[in-house]
């Protein structure tokens, strides 16, 4: 006897032997293909004809001028004085928990008076 999962009673339910779908299981191709995310252009290509207009400026080469750059500045300090900031709060925060630690650890390792 086959069965199948009734969805309103929770229950299994006894079913004829063509009605077996395996629930759970999702075909493999989606049944329509995902939008482009990158790079969308504003107007469809057969609106603006041979004319495509992107919704926003390329960067890509402005940002590898400005991290390809030999100039002795580590990339993760390249930013400018946002980056500066965030590093040293990011390495004030690991010290600092890092003694922390120390100082519970050492706590920890003293015995009770009682």
């Amino acid at each position: 006897m086959y069965y199948k999962f009734n969805g309103i009673t929770q229950r299994l339910t006894g079913a004829t032997a063509n009605a077996y779908t395996p629930q759970g299981l999702r075909p493999a191709v989606p049944p329509v293909s995902p939008p482009v995310i990158f790079a969308s252009p504003t107007k469809l290509v057969s609106e603006a004809g041979s004319q495509v207009q992107y919704l926003g400026v390329n960067k890509v080469p402005d940002l590898q001028r400005l991290f390809q750059r030999s100039d002795g500045v580590p990339v993760h300090l390249k930013g400018g004085l946002i980056d500066k900031l965030l590093y040293r709060t990011t390495m004030g925060l690991t010290i600092g928990g890092a003694l922390y630690c120390l100082v519970a650890l050492y706590f920890a390792a003293q015995p009770s008076n009682k």
